[in-house]
């Protein structure tokens, strides 16, 4: 059984890194106004096997984040936007 779980990490990594070229790959479609529907229908499929090897997984009860990246970080941690932050009012002495 924790061949079967380090067989389906392995997967979901590589999955990962090939939906980040995609994806990658799809921008700068996009950014150059051109089709992209070949590239965004992979992701999909992608997207599809990455849903059915997470479900198996969590079937084998495996539920500790996938640690991957340059990094070593994990993937589910939440990452502070600071987009959509408020902007900080300084005091004004106008009246």
């Amino acid at each position: 059984m924790d061949n079967r779980i380090s067989e389906i990490r392995r997967v979901i990594r590589a999955l990962r890194a090939s939906m980040r070229e995609a994806e990658a790959i799809m921008r700068e479609q996009i950014n150059r106004e051109e089709n992209c529907t070949f590239v965004a229908q992979e992701i999909l499929k992608m997207r599809t096997v990455m849903s059915g090897l997470v479900k198996e997984r969590t079937m084998l009860g495996d539920n500790e984040p996938i640690v991957g990246g340059r990094y070593g970080e994990a993937w589910n941690r939440p990452r502070r936007d600071t987009r959509f932050t408020a902007p900080r009012l300084r005091p004004s002495n106008r009246i």
